[in-house]
């Protein structure tokens, strides 16, 4: 403000004669009038400045004289918080890089993953319409293929056992009810008591036998199922990643063949290495998990060996003790295979436990 004064000041014409005096000229009364007014204006804009004052956080620090350009013009507000910028900034770059990195490692695996699967789809149609090779252990085959017709048949007999399980069950809940009716009708039926009484001791042996059978078949059940469903389904599952690894290294090796086949300038020198480091690992990837599927197949069929004759022998004695009513040789077949029937409602909690 003040400079605009002095500029204005500066530029004011003052008239005068040839005696060094300020002459009147014709235009000498609105001329004087002019810069009083201009000068009244000037004074109340300075005095206003100088009540109001400068806005601290506003002030620039100039850099040059008087009359400089503003390109040496630095916000002192600018100078204030420079390094609180210069910390959120520097904290928000490791924060965007992190992130930047996180999203370079995904797009990479999702890379991978998909040159891996292109790969493995191509070998799979090539094998599926004959017109590619594929790596094949006649002997490890031949074993895969009884042991998932073993599954089946081993299901067959598990499904038939349960359903054997719910009608003998039901068959001693109707001998309960029966026993229970024929006791009833003893007491209210003086001329039949006798008759009566009798059948109502049949049905309750009957029953009590029938609940020592059910113990006996639910433990076989039971076997089976973890011989089935644990024991054979993990054997599965290893032999499901060991078919998985022989495809991709079916794949790897056929991309490798075809690549070996081309030209051997740098680049395809380059590209044959690196697929020459791809079909090793996946090499020794499958010829891991065979390893793995030979060694769970022995061990598997000897576990088989060992459980099945156990539930065999258990299955036959007890079904044999039941329909022949030899009640003591029933309890002896559970004792021999270490089973404990729990009486009925054991399974269910007391009150105590219920509070």
């Amino acid at each position: 403000m003040t400079d605009s004064i002095m500029s204005k000041a500066a530029t004011m014409e003052i008239p005068i004669n040839s005696n060094g005096d300020t002459g009147t000229l014709p235009e000498d009364d609105s001329l004087e009038q002019a810069a009083k007014l201009q000068w009244s204006l000037d004074e109340k804009d300075l005095q206003q400045v100088m009540v109001s004052g400068p806005n601290l956080n506003e002030t620039s620090i100039v850099s040059g004289g008087y009359g400089g350009t503003a390109e040496g013009i630095i916000p002192t507000s600018s100078i204030k918080g420079s390094n609180m910028h210069h910390s959120s900034s520097s904290s928000s770059m490791t924060a965007e890089e992190a992130t930047r990195g996180v999203a370079v490692e995904k797009l990479e695996t999702m890379k991978k993953w998909g040159l891996n699967t292109y790969k493995c789809t191509k070998q799979m149609i090539s094998e599926r319409f004959g017109r590619g090779s594929r790596t094949v252990d006649l002997e490890l085959e031949a074993q895969i293929e009884v042991l998932r017709d073993t599954k089946r048949k081993y299901e067959t007999v598990l499904r038939l056992a349960r359903a054997l399980t719910n009608h003998f069950y039901n068959m001693v809940q109707t001998q309960h009810a029966l026993g229970d009716t024929f006791a009833d009708l003893s007491q209210k039926s003086p001329e039949l008591r006798d008759e009566f009484g009798y059948n109502a001791e049949t049905q309750k042996l009957l029953c009590k036998n029938g609940e020592t059978l059910l113990g006996a078949i639910n433990f076989f059940v039971s076997s089976i199922n973890t011989l089935v469903n644990k024991t054979m389904e993990d054997t599965l599952m290893t032999i499901k990643m060991y078919e998985n690894a022989r495809l991709e290294f079916d794949a790897y090796r056929s991309d490798l063949e075809e690549l070996s086949l081309g030209p051997r300038d740098a680049v395809a020198m380059a590209r044959i290495d690196a697929a020459q480091q791809q079909y090793q690992l996946q090499k020794d990837k499958y010829e891991r998990l065979r390893s793995d599927v030979t060694i769970k197949l022995k061990f598997l069929e000897e576990n088989k060996v060992k459980v099945m004759h156990k539930q065999l022998l258990l299955f036959h004695n007890a079904i044999s003790a039941y329909f022949a009513g030899n009640q003591q040789q029933l309890e002896q077949t559970l004792k021999q295979f270490n089973i404990i029937l729990r009486p009925p409602g054991a399974d269910k909690p007391s009150w105590l436990e219920e509070q």
